[in-house]
């Protein structure tokens, strides 16, 4: 579990953004978790991710707790027993996988602490895969002589989150990718969504009986936005100025004399790069 997150790893330096929440810093292969324990989850995660190094070994993992925090603080295997929860993870298993054989294997297994989950409904639709896909779009993108990626991923903690065994249940995540390009940062954020498409009444009523029931609360289909990263900022109190700035979709819009507002994807041709 060492290494972590470089902030070096680019050619323009970036710090993991901190939460003003008290978190833990955690630091596994190539990536690193500040996990908020009053949450039992991961407020955010950075991975680094070396694109002409990646090594795509298969999905085999064990979930695991991470020794360095009680169990009872971390979202254990009980939250997603005989529900329609799956272990989402927040550094894509793949991301970390890259170096010499030894190293990829660890940063697999890194991947599978339950630190780096979060209860995400099982329902892979296109809103999900168009997430799951964004690193690879992006470092196709990315500098070819480089090819790295930096990315930062979390749960919008919000205060009407239902709590479901012990954890409360995040309705929506946000990440941001960045690169750079002949030493100039550039960067791109989204948000996945899976907040119920239902009214505030039908809400409340859907919310009181799955709970009442031993049931998770009510979850949408995924669907996925491309954000301006200020809007991120907004969601989640997190200072991220520097990436605020280096904003592809947000500078794109404003060339165009169009004011910056998120794009509800539907492939990958939609991505502002």
């Amino acid at each position: 579990m060492s290494g972590g997150y470089d902030r070096d790893f680019l050619r323009a330096r970036l710090e993991l953004p901190s939460p003003s929440a008290t978190t833990i810093l955690l630091d596994y292969t190539h990536f690193s978790v500040r996990f908020r324990a009053a949450r039992k989850l991961a407020a955010i995660v950075g991975v680094n991710i070396s694109g002409g190094e990646l090594n795509p070994l298969a999905r085999e993992g064990t979930w695991h707790f991470d020794d360095r925090i009680p169990r009872e603080q971390q979202a254990g295997p009980d939250v997603y027993k005989n529900n329609a929860f799956d272990r989402g993870h927040l550094v894509r298993r793949l991301d970390p996988v890259w170096g010499d054989a030894a190293t990829a294997k660890k940063a697999n297994q890194d991947t599978f602490a339950f630190t780096n989950a979060a209860p995400q409904v099982d329902d892979f639709n296109q809103g999900k895969e168009l997430w799951v896909g964004l690193e690879d779009h992006v470092l196709k993108h990315a500098d070819a002589f480089d090819a790295r990626l930096s990315v930062f991923t979390g749960p919008v903690f919000a205060d009407d989150d239902s709590e479901y065994r012990g954890v409360r249940i995040p309705k929506k995540f946000w990440k941001i990718a960045a690169w750079t390009n002949e030493g100039t940062l550039g960067a791109a954020g989204f948000v996945l969504d899976q907040s119920p498409l239902l009214g505030k009444v039908e809400l409340k009523k859907a919310i009181t009986e799955r709970l009442l029931e031993g049931e998770p609360p009510p979850l949408g289909p995924f669907r996925t936005f491309q954000v301006p990263i200020g809007q991120i900022a907004d969601l989640t109190g997190l200072s991220l100025s520097r990436l605020t700035n280096a904003d592809r979709l947000t500078s794109g819009m404003r060339e165009l004399g169009k004011a910056p507002k998120a794009i509800q994807l539907e492939s990958m041709e939609q991505v502002r790069l």
